[in-house]
């Protein structure tokens, strides 16, 4: 390449082009001057450099690479050689830099050229991590496999784990095997169906459709080859990458009273959950209803549940988004909320205090419930009638959502003022006129306001006048 004859400024312009950090070094490796193109490393201190030997620059490890370098730079012959360095910065972090080393003249000057190696660094940090990351969830699945496989085969049930598309088992317990009367013959990798007789083989491929189709536990009867009596056989899906696996379990008939009392308890749940005196609506993670019972309906004036599916809830709440967003980022954080007091519209127009509670469902899906119960009768005994007035700040804090915050700032100031009112006539033995100098007010408005706490009685007020 022939670039002619450069002048010094254009060869200290290319070189700051073309490198990231760039060190003139006298012979004995000491460096008279510095040029760097990236404000970071300006920001790094490296301009504090000029006047130490590049050597002191750079960590202990590094310090022999220094060297060899400065060596090798004063044979013209040997090839250019890059090598790694690491600088030891005040902050307490290494720079590394690569570095190849050029002869600049017959004084035994050199120039060192550099490219600065973070963003590598960084990249390598993170390869390292993710690397042990992937071994700690690796050893983690071995653990959980240990497990399965220690649960799978100590169990007293025969378990077929069965491939929801092609029908083939892929695993078996020694439970399983044993209703095989040949042990020669395997479980898995055989069509499920071959492993019952033949008369049986259509009820237990529609077994497995249904519990497909409805996602729940299935069951039926049914015999195994070669077994001399029946089995109960139940079935329940579930979903892995590969797509849906059933759950095959095989129990001598007459033991099914456990899921029958499972399927009892669920029903009566769910009857429970429908005739509850108190609301209840379930909503997906956008707050959209899903499903609610017969008083929230009664509660809200709807006949249906269609006019409340796929609605968002929040429609229903009198604020609106501002409640809606308090409760979601309670369950978000918290997964359940208690006691949350507002209040509810409803066809007509009208409102209705209430308190809402809620909790986020353990499903695979996320899925909230909210139960909630009409306070309006409770809220209309509590609320103070016109000219009363709060007497704690507990009772303040029950307002919050009922009333708004214009009026409970009242309360709070009626209530400020009777508490200091009943301190001073305590303080003054009841000495109206000492109290009313103490809480520097005249004897008439001190009078006014006992008439309106209803701690004196009219004629009392009136012989002042």
């Amino acid at each position: 390449m022939k670039l002619g004859n450069l002048t010094e400024d254009a060869f200290a312009r290319l070189v700051r082009a073309a490198f990231d950090i760039a060190l003139v070094l006298d012979k004995e490796g000491v460096i008279e001057d510095i040029s760097v193109r990236k404000a970071e490393l300006l920001a790094l201190g490296c301009q504090s450099w000029i006047g130490l030997s590049w050597a002191s620059t750079v960590t202990s490890e590094s310090r022999v690479k220094v060297q060899e370098m400065l060596l090798a730079a004063q044979n013209v012959e040997e090839e250019l050689r890059w090598r790694h360095v690491n600088h030891g910065m005040d902050k307490g972090v290494d720079l590394p830099v690569q570095y190849a080393v050029l002869k600049l003249g017959d004084d035994g000057r050199v120039l060192a050229l550099g490219r600065d190696m973070e963003a590598i660094a960084v990249l390598q940090r993170r390869l390292i991590e993710t690397q042990q990351s992937i071994e700690r969830d690796y050893l983690r699945l071995r653990h959980i496999e240990t497990k399965y496989r220690i649960l799978f085969e100590t169990g007293n049930e025969a378990v077929l784990l069965v491939d929801g598309l092609s029908f083939r088992v892929l695993d078996a317990n020694s439970s399983a095997q044993a209703f095989v009367k040949d042990s020669h013959k395997k479980l898995v990798g055989r069509d499920v169906t071959d492993c019952f007789e033949a008369a049986y083989r259509e009820e237990i491929q529609s077994l497995l459709r249904m519990a497909h189709a409805t996602g729940r536990i299935e069951m039926c009867r049914a015999r195994f080859v070669g077994a001399s009596g029946d089995c109960t056989v139940s079935a329940s899906v579930f979903r892995q990458e590969s797509g849906p696996h059933f759950l095959m379990r095989l129990l001598p008939h007459g033991m099914v009273a456990r899921p029958t009392l499972a399927a009892d308890q669920q029903l009566l749940f769910s009857e429970a959950l429908e005739h509850s005196p108190d609301g209840f609506v379930s909503t997906d993670r956008a707050g959209v209803i899903k499903s609610a019972n017969a008083e929230l309906m009664t509660m809200l004036g709807v006949t249906a549940l269609s006019q409340l599916y796929g609605q968002p809830l929040e429609n229903w709440l009198v604020r609106g988004g501002v409640d809606w967003g308090v409760l979601l980022t309670n369950l978000r954080s918290q997964t359940v909320v208690k006691d949350f007091a507002t209040e509810l519209r409803v066809m007509a127009g009208s409102t209705i205090a209430v308190e809402i509670s809620a909790l986020t469902l353990n499903t695979d899906q996320a899925y909230y419930a909210f139960y909630i119960r009409d306070v309006e009768r409770i809220r209309v005994k509590e609320t103070p009638v016109s000219g009363g007035m709060v007497s704690s700040v507990a009772e303040l804090s029950k307002l919050v959502g009922r009333m708004p915050m214009r009026d409970i700032v009242g309360e709070t100031v009626d209530m400020i003022e009777k508490m200091c009112i009943q301190s001073a006539l305590e303080l003054t033995r009841n000495n109206r006129a000492s109290a009313a100098e103490m809480l520097g007010l005249s004897r008439q408005s001190l009078y006014v306001k006992l008439r309106r706490f209803e701690m004196v009685s009219d004629m009392e007020v009136s012989s002042i006048h």
